[in-house]
């Protein structure tokens, strides 16, 4: 299954997200710290997750996968 940013492109088609920018303001968070966690680049803390499954309308472990965090 995709991870990544490819998981996160095909969750932001499913919810008709346009950008980035967009999938950010629906997580409350800052389009450069979606883009770090989804390029593996930064792991999120516990405290976002919740923030990320609303935004992008998934499971915490949908979530916890797509960001390579093992569960």
């Amino acid at each position: 299954s995709k991870t990544g940013m490819a998981w996160l492109q095909d969750r932001m088609a499913a919810l008709d997200m346009e950008s980035l920018e967009q999938a950010a303001a629906a997580c409350g968070i800052n389009r450069g710290s979606l883009y770090r966690y989804f390029m593996f680049e930064q792991r999120p803390s516990v405290d976002v997750l919740p923030a990320l499954c609303d935004g992008l309308q998934s499971s915490p472990l949908e979530v916890l996968r797509a960001l390579k965090i093992q569960v």
